[in-house]
């Protein structure tokens, strides 16, 4: 296994302002605003928030898949020092799948349904490798292996609809993981899949992680997930990141109302036979958004400075919080 010294090693992503908005009929609708975040070589970071946060065209943003009307309207997406933002496509095509990684929450939207798996994997191998068809064979058996699918050589040989939705979406990771990338997304690729499958392919992603020294981002709804893979969190809401830090303190002592709200209303956090807590409200219409805090409508802790936006605030190397009212709960 790798030695990974952090405090050494160059980030492998460094998101900065990042502004991404969809230009509808309606008006701009503003997806992802002034998002900032750091990834370093062999860190998990779990993206976290309810639909529509924002957390999946971060995602898509950085790999550069943001179809119209869509479009990166502000900030940096340094991937080892390179703006992916000023690419132009052909560089971009570069990195895409070779050196940055995507795994799907559907795993069909890796796998062609017509062909082999190996086929499949021998040209995604060829595709940023010189190597001869039986080299490119054996990467894919290795890697497919390396995944704990057992008899690989026999799931090279299947098509994707004779395999069940867990070995599909072991093999669109190991998809993912064939040319070593430097950073992985993955957009919540185990939510559809029973407990124990999820257990065992986060075990196995997080020890490749780690080997490989690959930096990844884990796009979630799910805290439980998070809690058990991540290094670090993000936790997002009406596009923006309102808090984020090492998995521990931000689970353990959270600052934000809303991270709050999302913990309390784990399953876990409740008594057995008494109603599930929920946040109060709804999420705010990105396309006609409040002015201040997005969350100032169902937060306990407003007051008349939320008619401002808050702006982050370190609270310390790597912790910071976007609220005027930062404070863990009674009883924490």
């Amino acid at each position: 296994m790798k030695a990974l010294d952090n405090a050494v090693l160059p980030a492998t992503l460094d998101v900065r302002n990042l502004c991404t908005s969809f230009h509808t009929r309606d008006g701009i609708l503003p997806a992802v605003c002034d998002v900032s975040l750091r990834l370093q070589p062999g860190r998990i970071l779990g993206l976290v928030g309810e639909s529509g946060s924002g957390k999946s065209v971060t995602g898509f943003s950085i790999l550069g898949l943001v179809d119209a009307p869509g479009r990166i309207s502000g900030g940096e997406i340094l991937f080892q020092g390179r703006d992916l933002v000023q690419l132009r496509p052909s560089q971009l095509r570069h990195l895409q799948g070779n050196r940055i990684a995507m795994i799907f929450q559907d795993p069909m939207m890796t796998l062609n349904p017509v062909l082999r798996i190996d086929t499949q994997m021998i040209e995604a191998v060829r595709a940023h490798n010189p190597m001869s068809k039986r080299e490119a064979r054996q990467h894919a058996c290795d890697t497919l292996a390396s995944m704990g699918i057992a008899s690989p050589e026999e799931r090279l040989r299947a098509y994707p609809h004779q395999l069940s939705g867990g070995m599909r979406q072991r093999v669109a990771i190991a998809i993912a993981l064939l040319h070593r990338p430097d950073l992985i997304i993955a957009d919540e690729p185990t939510t559809a899949l029973d407990v124990t499958i999820q257990a065992q392919i986060l075990g196995e992603v997080q020890k490749l992680v780690r080997e490989q020294g690959t930096a990844l981002i884990w796009i979630t709804h799910d805290l439980s997930v998070v809690a058990g893979l991540a290094d670090d969190v993000a936790v997002m809401y009406a596009g923006r990141i309102v808090e984020q830090g090492s998995v521990d303190a931000v689970l353990d002592r959270p600052l934000h109302p809303y991270t709050q709200g999302l913990i309390d209303s784990l399953p876990s956090r409740n008594q057995r036979g008494q109603r599930l807590r929920q946040i109060p409200g709804m999420a705010p219409d990105l396309l006609s958004m409040p002015p201040g805090c997005a969350f100032a409508e169902r937060c306990s802790r407003v007051s008349s400075a939320c008619s401002e936006q808050p702006q982050p605030l370190e609270i310390e190397p790597g912790r910071s919080v976007r609220c005027f009212h930062p404070g863990v709960a009674h009883g924490q």
